[in-house]
């Protein structure tokens, strides 16, 4: 049996952010410069589905490095409720592997026209959402087949790290942003095991994901991958707003998976797993820490050293392959999840 449109480019995810490095890493250093002239007093970043999630990741990103307050955009407020933004003073970047989206496009075009700094990150440097930006980051990304977004949504989160790193200069930064895809190639060399690893979960309907920090997003993401794919009731929290009040949703078996990467939230994190498995949750655990994966019934090991500002890029991986095993131990065609298609156009 051939592999899955989604399982190939989930592995192509390595070849596809060292493309991405090598051409657009000039483009973004001199696009950080004209941020710096702006001066920017704040960042709004449009989005929906997974790059709505690499938004989350820049609400982290940019706001540890800038200071600046970092929003996600409402786009109905534009297209719906037709408000006129007052965006001449914000960063304006809207996120679309498409870029057909017409609500994106849209807060975008509306931080063009009050004369605000904008930039697309898109897979079509011809869209709409491209020509509605004063700049654009080109992901470089060959098609991607599947429904279900890998490779773009990587490809979009090491776009926003580039541009953070490159706003906030760091002599270790490119080094870190070189290694990222050695470091994927280390989890998908390890992907058949982390796709049977799902097998034993194949009865499950609902689940919870957290993590907290830079990882809030990738939380999100893997929940959507759940969903979209697996057809989980899989909702992402933040480990602090888990304690309040859902956690009373774990019993005896309940799957939580839970994030870990190295930095300040990881004690809390680690602290929390030992909770939820003396509560009885079957907990799968994405880390590179050995006293959070000796908590995990599942344990899925991501590489060591990982900086945590770039560690969702790496953390996202186990939970892509995860999602895809469980639709497979579901008897589910990952390429094909039913009533989605690939573009969604939301105005």
């Amino acid at each position: 049996m051939s592999a899955s449109h989604l399982q190939r480019e989930i592995l192509e995810q390595p070849d596809v952010l060292r493309r991405l490095l090598e051409a657009e890493l000039d483009h973004v250093s001199s696009l950080a410069g004209l941020i710096r002239q702006a001066e920017p007093r704040s960042i709004v970043i449009a989005a929906r589905g997974s790059s709505d999630n690499v938004a989350r990741y820049g609400q982290y990103l940019f706001g540890c490095l800038t200071g600046l307050p970092v929003a996600l955009a409402t786009p109905s407020l534009v297209t719906i409720y037709q408000r006129q933004l007052r965006l001449e003073q914000a960063l304006v970047i809207g996120i679309s592997q498409s870029g057909q989206s017409p609500d994106i496009a849209a807060v975008v075009a509306e931080g063009t026209r009050s004369g605000a700094l904008t930039i697309a990150v898109t897979n079509d440097p011809q869209s709409p959402l491209a020509s509605s930006a004063s700049h654009c980051i080109d992901l470089h990304v060959e098609a991607e087949r599947s429904v279900g977004a890998t490779k773009t949504y990587t490809a979009s989160l090491l776009a926003l790290a580039m541009l953070g790193a490159a706003l906030q200069p760091d002599p270790d930064s490119p080094g870190h942003l070189e290694k990222l895809p050695g470091l994927i190639s280390g989890v998908v060399s390890s992907a058949q095991e982390i796709i049977g690893s799902a097998e034993q979960y194949a009865a499950t309907d609902a689940c919870v994901v957290i993590s907290r920090g830079y990882n809030y997003a990738t939380a999100f993401e893997i929940a959507l991958k759940l969903k979209e794919l697996a057809y989980v009731l899989a909702e992402p929290y933040s480990s602090a707003d888990f304690q309040h009040g859902p956690v009373a949703l774990i019993e005896q078996g309940f799957p939580v998976i839970v994030v870990v990467a190295e930095g300040p939230m990881a004690p809390e994190l680690v602290r929390m797993l030992s909770d939820l498995r003396s509560r009885g949750a079957r907990l799968i655990v994405i880390s590179a820490l050995a006293q959070a994966l000796a908590l995990a019934r599942t344990p899925l090991a991501i590489p060591a050293g990982v900086p945590e500002w770039l560690s969702p890029l790496v953390c996202v991986v186990p939970g892509q392959l995860f999602a895809l095993g469980l639709t497979l131990a579901k008897g589910l065609d990952p390429d094909h999840p039913r009533g989605l298609r690939k573009v969604t156009r939301t105005t």
